[in-house]
């Protein structure tokens, strides 16, 4: 069972993506992602974009803590379906749309945002096979769409290598978590951290 951990629509049971092969983040690594996030100060009033957004839970869970816009990006069929269930979930508890789910695959919703489109905050959890070509594609694609002192932060299994930064990206933590590592980077002209 999934569920959204704090903030407004706190404790509200998810919808799970089933029969689809879709890592859900589990409680243990939501909650220390989200404990990070916190002391970065990046949630409150942030734009968040989360590609690869399986059930949603890592977007709904910053809308639940503040964020202004969520926007969630998956291209299963029942995925986004799943995503626009939680998402309405949440909007609901909040008394307002801030969540959206988007069903695209991602390196074409990203090559149609608009050049004025920043984000705050991303989530990226992508299968696991995907290679390190296309993952640095779309991060190379995320740079001109963040905005100063964003964080992206990449959930892949603990197996797989550290990804190729593209240029203007900056790795400045990673933390593993079992079988899930996280890696926290940044827009290379703002490393303050």
């Amino acid at each position: 069972m999934t569920r959204i951990i704090a903030g407004a629509a706190g404790g509200t049971t998810l919808t799970s993506v089933s029969g689809q092969t879709t890592r859900p983040t589990t409680d243990r690594v939501k909650e220390a992602l989200f404990s990070r996030l916190d002391a970065y100060n990046v949630i409150s009033g942030a734009h968040v974009l989360d590609l690869f957004a399986g059930s949603g839970s890592l977007g709904v869970e910053a809308a639940s803590r503040g964020a202004a816009t969520v926007d969630l990006v998956e291209s299963a069929d029942k995925a986004a379906a799943v995503c626009r269930t939680n998402g309405d979930l949440v909007n609901k508890a909040l008394g307002w749309t801030c969540v959206r789910t988007h069903r695209s695959k991602v390196e074409p919703y990203l090559d149609k945002t608009g050049a004025d489109t920043l984000w705050d905050l991303v989530f990226l959890d992508p299968p696991y096979p995907l290679a390190d070509g296309p993952l640095v594609t779309i991060l190379e694609s995320l740079v001109p769409h963040l905005a100063e002192g964003a964080v992206v932060v990449l959930e892949r299994s603990s197996r797989s290598p550290e990804p190729e930064w593209p240029a203007g990206l900056e790795r400045f933590a990673e933390k593993k978590y079992g079988e899930t590592r996280l890696w926290f980077a940044e827009p290379a002209t703002f490393l303050n951290r």
